[in-house]
């Protein structure tokens, strides 16, 4: 079985997103699998991380933000302000879709382990993923 969904998550600017209730609900389908997640956007990202400490995100933005600068002077793109490149190169250093094995109609990630969406950009936008998932169909 081979099937496809779209969902759209709003971000509320910089933060990441815990999306594997989302994904789960759609991995429901199959009993097991894979589950591909691609994210349709260069300013954001996907990264399967902690779950259970919420300072481990903190600190993955805190050690990004050392790495890639908001309004470097060395930028040249910055059509949509101070952001705009190093939300971009944030997502070139992390990754934009991610493959997920299913097992018993979930996804199948370690017991600490969550799904995020990771918005780099300063302002809210809504963002949209595919969720493609190849498997035994349940039933």
């Amino acid at each position: 079985m081979i099937a496809q969904n779209s969902i759209s998550i709003q971000t509320d600017g910089r933060s990441t997103i815990n999306i594997s209730a989302q994904v789960n609900q759609c991995a429901s389908v199959i009993e097991q699998g894979l589950c591909h997640v691609f994210l349709h956007h260069t300013s954001a990202s996907l990264i399967i991380t902690e779950n259970a400490d919420s300072n481990v995100r903190l600190d993955l933005e805190n050690y990004i933000s050392k790495l890639v600068q908001d309004g470097d002077p060395a930028y040249h793109h910055d059509q949509e302000g101070d952001d705009d490149m190093a939300a971009h190169i944030r997502s070139v250093l992390t990754q934009t879709e991610v493959t997920i094995p299913v097992t018993s109609g979930r996804l199948a990630l370690g017991t600490w382990q969550g799904l995020y969406l990771w918005e780099h950009r300063y302002h809210a936008h809504r963002r949209q993923l595919t969720i493609t998932l190849t498997g035994q169909s349940i039933g």
